[in-house]
């Protein structure tokens, strides 16, 4: 055995048993150091199977059942999003049911069983008018009308709930008023002590569960409905647009972001400000005159129902379920409502650990595969994937480099608000293959500059006579002759090493019921159903990442490519990374310098709210995402001399991040 294979295989060892540490800590935490049993399941109902994960105290028993909350998650996130509020409860002794609502996560319901009507409101339901154009007929394709009426609720009147078409806003808990029945079945949870709390798209199902089992009562005549609702980033209505004689809700918390990107969840405003809180819709929930309506305040009675309170988090919309403070709030509510003493103060809190353990090994998992390719290019039956840099003399010049890499970023810019929403609700797709609707968002985007690139390729390869080895698609052997054992040698080491990836998922998730992520559903294993979406989206997502890395990785080589030394691989890096990264930077900026700035959200501003929500929210996640596809591709192609396996590992793992757990139609 070589010594460069002994030292491989040495580095992947370490490095599994790191990513076992971590994993068993993160465990640690989310049991409470074992007193609080983890269980994963699912529950039937007419459509199909809907998952969840119990947190069980041990504490809580059949002669000593303790209080219960579900939580409910929002679009695109799944039950593993809440374990934020989930481990600090069952830390306290409180019976905790985090479930995979329609649509994502490994629940099989699709998104549309939500229902939909062919209209939708532009303000706070309550506030609208036909006069007024805020109430307005829609139509397109199915997913847009169902997301259109994410805030539509089941239990409103059937001026919102129905149209005249037949249609019908079916349940929009998402399958949450099952999973608050299976809640208060299990014996060791006291059915009279209860709550409900969700993020987002979860305040929706929230609203809709409280409202459901507002009057419901036990085999005792005991009621049972929630103690308390808690929103983190939820929209508020007026009281006209339900029976308000019939239902009530209990002690209802919101939770604001002050720089939430979606803009009914400011009640459509530009921005949060100070007296946002005194608007009539926000002191109406209060129940106090716009005059007393105050932030951080606690207004009416926790003990007949009528507490409420808006409290403001300095945060964005998607970091508002890890937000300490906010979890510290929604704590003492949750204890508040039920009547008892937490046995651990609000502010001792765990659960970030866990976050950063867990993220931490999703690193580990990925950073295993450069060892793995190591030892795989080393074997005789890979050597055609190994192939020798193409002559230093075709590397740009710095003005080249510089107007490439800036036409390359604008490109990326300025196509990724317009594209991005317009794939994700109005592309006519047959919705019946492409379910994934955050993925039909990056597919249009993808398509569009997958013929740009080809475009500005031919025209590029005709002045410059580059080959198809100089742009990294062939061998040196063979320049202009495209080589299907190449690629299809490239595909096998990529699946490989991926498939190495998947087993530590399985690993992760068949003995500590964790997944690889931190806060976005990362790296999950597929459902039969999901790997079938990962085979249909793919193929785009290779064939871009393929062109987008011949055009930056090949066609923009600098001289680092050819010195040795860690300096000049972080610097040859630094170049890759700014060009594939600069227009999602470019988008950011755009979107949250004005919005710090207290004016409003960038696309909001120029492009109208259409264009914001989901795609600008996902940018803090997005970027930090593509500086590591960034290293990965740089250090494949300068392993490789093609770009090929860089370009399939970022193919392989984008498209999995979004096929694995997040929402599908």
């Amino acid at each position: 055995m070589s010594t460069l294979l002994k030292r491989n295989l040495g580095i992947l060892a370490l490095m599994l048993a790191l990513v076992l540490i971590a994993l068993f800590a993160a465990d640690r935490i989310q049991t409470s150091g074992g007193q609080v049993e983890i269980i994963e399941d699912y529950l039937e109902s007419d459509g199909g199977r809907l998952f969840y994960k119990l947190y069980k105290p041990k504490s809580a028993t059949s002669n000593n059942p303790s209080p219960g909350v579900l939580l409910l998650h929002g679009y695109q996130n799944d039950r593993e999003t809440n374990a934020f509020y989930a481990i600090e409860l069952a830390r306290r002794g409180v019976v905790v049911l985090s479930l995979d609502e329609y649509g994502h996560g490994r629940t099989s319901i699709g998104l549309k069983e939500r229902g939909y009507v062919n209209h939708k409101v532009t303000v706070n339901y309550g506030e609208d008018s036909r006069e007024d154009k805020t109430f307005v007929d829609i139509s397109g394709v199915t997913r847009y009308r169902v997301m259109m009426n994410f805030s539509n609720l089941s239990f409103f009147k059937d001026h919102y709930s129905s149209d005249g078409d037949g249609n019908r806003i079916t349940d929009s808990s998402a399958g949450g008023i099952l999973a608050y029945a299976l809640l208060g079945s299990f014996d060791f949870v006291d059915d009279t002590n209860m709550a409900v709390s969700g993020h987002s798209m979860g305040t929706w199902s929230s609203w809709s569960v409280a409202a459901a089992y507002s009057d419901a009562v036990n085999e005792k005549g005991e009621s049972i409905a929630p103690k308390a609702t808690v929103l983190q980033c939820g929209e508020l209505f007026t009281d006209d647009v339900y029976d308000s004689d019939s239902i009530r809700f209990n002690n209802v918390l919101l939770l604001q972001a002050k720089y939430d990107e979606f803009s009914y969840f400011r009640d459509y405003k530009p921005f949060v400000t100070e007296d946002l809180i005194k608007s009539s819709l926000r002191s109406g929930f209060l129940g106090v005159d716009s005059s007393k309506a105050e932030w951080n305040t606690t207004f009416g009675s926790f003990r007949d129902g009528s507490a409420r309170r808006v409290e403001m988090l300095n945060t964005n919309h998607r970091l508002a379920t890890h937000h300490i403070g906010g979890l510290k709030c929604a704590l003492d509510w949750f204890f508040s409502s039920f009547g008892m003493e937490s046995p651990i103060p609000s502010s001792d809190q765990v659960a970030i650990y866990k976050e950063l353990l867990v993220a931490l090994a999703m690193v580990l998992s990925v950073t295993m595969m450069f060892p793995l390719m190591s030892i795989l290019l080393s074997l005789p039956f890979f050597a055609i994937v190994r192939q020798p840099m193409p002559k230093k003399e075709a590397i740009k010049s710095r003005k080249q480099l510089i107007k490439g890499g800036a036409i390359t970023v604008l490109i990326s810019a300025f196509t990724y608000p317009f594209l991005t929403q317009l794939g994700h609700g109005l592309l006519p797709l047959p919705e019946s293959i492409f379910r994934m609707t955050i993925g039909n968002g990056f597919l249009c985007w993808y398509l569009v500059l997958i013929i740009i690139m080809v475009a500005i390729t031919l025209v590029g390869r005709r002045k410059s006579k580059a080959t198809l080895y100089e742009m990294g698609l062939a061998t040196a052997d063979s320049p202009n002759s495209f080589s299907w054992s190449l690629l299809l040698k490239s595909v096998l080491l990529v699946v490989l090493m991926t498939g190495l990836m998947y087993v530590i998922v399985l690993i992760s998730e068949s003995l500590f019921n964790l997944d690889l992520r931190f806060i976005w559903p990362f790296f999950k294993s597929f459902t039969l159903v999901r790997f079938g979406q990962f085979l249909v989206y793919i193929w785009i997502f290779m064939v871009f990442y393929i062109l987008n890395n011949s055009k930056i990785m090949a066609g923009m080589r600098t001289k680092y490519l050819y010195e040795d030394g860690f300096k000049a691989s972080v610097k040859m890096w630094a170049v890759n990374a700014l060009i594939m990264v600069g227009g999602t930077l470019i988008v950011i900026l755009i979107e949250y310098v004005p919005f710090f700035l207290g004016i409003s959200p960038g696309a909001d501003l120029l492009f109208g709210s259409t264009f914001g929500g989901p795609f600008m929210s996902l940018l803090i996640l997005f970027a930090p995402q593509v500086v590591a596809f960034s290293i990965i591709c740089t250090y494949a192609y300068k392993k490789t001399g093609t770009v090929y396996v860089g370009a399939l590992i970022a193919a392989f793992l984008s498209c999995w991040i979004i096929t694995g757990g997040s929402a599908l139609f």
